[in-house]
């Protein structure tokens, strides 16, 4: 099957989602143990350079002159968003940051390359998802999470601070964030910002809330200026460009913490993703700070674990479990596994009310997903603390501050996210 190119817009279903036959393609497992018929690759793939120094031009000459291909560059694009959209017809996007090239031609084209020069990998694009749904509990205005993290006597607000959370998109016609200062920028061929899923809200809400209307604080930098980056589409998946070009976007607009409640399971021994890395390290170039979910895939309670899953699971990405109200590990929350993807820290993640997309307004949901906004928003509270900073001396104090919890660092890192 030829993949779809560049700007024609991607099906999230995809016929043919096999890896490349040297790659062993992981199943995928939900909390339950049940197989999931999620499909794992796009169809397209990253040409990777081996050295992390990017070669634009001599990429471009290979590309445009050798292959005959229509390239297209992200260096076109400064703060603005980068949307397929704008790249019709093209067979090849060059991150100019990044030293890698995302593809749009046949898997043999492309591994034919790669074996041609050895300058070059190449890698398959992944879908990317919302972690593993967890059943909704029936609502209550709970804000344990805001408590129990030191939220509530915190004397920061995230003033002044760019927060970036990357997921479904926001509502942007939420009545609780009148008069805030919000940014956005949709990265999803053919759709919109606005979150018609609910996820991207809900995680917003948790990073960057106020109140509720009866007065109650569900969100922690309810100072913050919010960036709200559209990565995933209004049915909850999407390609893994779609977040590269969010995290591009929000480095290059001086966010100093982007916040990534999405993912895709990996299997034991499976290592990190690196042009996810690539990305992450750009970013931190910038001065920004990155979290992202551990996944939802484990079922502690049948002794079912599952790795911390991508892009968590990147050195230059903090990894964020989640706990409940007693502090104990979420059943759902992944774990140490693999070499390169240990859990830093953990965040409230079990019955976190937060804001919906209207006409319902609020929801409360579970998952690592809502652990991961509470440690983007203590984040930007640490950025308001220390604007001088940079993102190692954050982390460091990040972790120095967390109260340690009696659960294995495996599980829940430095422990539970607590703010200045």
């Amino acid at each position: 099957m030829k993949p779809p190119k560049i700007g024609n817009g991607l099906p999230f279903h995809p016929k043919d989602t096999r890896p490349h036959p040297t790659q062993q393609a992981p199943r995928v497992l939900s909390a339950t143990g049940a197989g999931d018929e999620h499909p794992l690759y796009t169809g397209r793939h990253f040409l990777i350079q081996r050295e992390a120094e990017s070669n634009e031009r001599g990429t471009k000459k290979i590309l445009a002159s050798k292959w005959g291909l229509t390239v297209a560059e992200t260096a076109d694009f400064s703060t603005e968003g980068l949307n397929e959209e704008n790249l019709r017809g093209a067979d090849a996007l060059i991150y100019s940051e990044l030293g890698i090239t995302l593809l749009g031609v046949e898997d043999e084209r492309a591994y034919l390359l790669q074996s041609l020069d050895s300058d070059y990998f190449i890698a398959p694009e992944k879908v990317v998802y919302v972690p593993d749904h967890i059943p909704v509990q029936p609502d209550q205005l709970s804000t344990w999470g805001i408590q129990a993290s030191g939220v509530i006597d915190s004397r920061y607000t995230g003033s002044g601070i760019r927060v970036a959370v990357l997921d479904t998109g926001f509502d942007t016609g939420h009545p609780d964030f009148t008069g805030r200062e919000i940014s956005t920028s949709s990265f999803v061929p053919n759709e919109p910002v606005q979150d018609r899923h609910g996820h991207g809200t809900h995680c917003i809400g948790v990073a960057c809330g106020s109140s509720s209307e009866n007065g109650l604080r569900y969100g922690v930098a309810l100072h913050a200026h919010i960036f709200a980056g559209k990565v995933l589409s209004d049915g909850g998946s999407g390609a893994q460009s779609w977040v590269l070009n969010g995290i591009t976007w929000a480095a290059k607009n001086g966010c100093k913490v982007i916040s990534l409640s999405l993912g895709t399971p990996v299997f034991p021994g499976q290592a990190y993703d690196i042009a996810y890395e690539r990305a992450a390290r750009f970013a931190r170039s910038n001065g920004a700070v990155l979290v992202a979910a551990a996944g939802n895939q484990s079922n502690r309670s049948r002794d079912r674990y599952s790795p911390v899953a991508s892009p968590a699971d990147c050195p230059s990405i903090l990894a964020v479990a989640a706990l409940d109200e007693n502090l104990t590990i979420a059943n759902f929350s992944n774990r140490e596994i693999n070499p390169s993807g240990k859990v830093d820290i953990a965040g409230p993640g079990v019955d976190i009310h937060s804001a919906w997309p209207m006409p319902e307004r609020y929801r409360t949901l579970s998952g690592t997903s809502m652990a991961t906004p509470h440690v983007a928003g203590i984040l930007a509270f640490l950025f308001e603390k220390h604007p001088n900073a940079t993102p190692t001396e954050i982390e460091q104090e990040l972790a120095k501050l967390a109260k340690h919890l009696p659960i294995a660092a495996k599980d829940a890192g430095a422990g539970l996210c607590i703010a200045p």
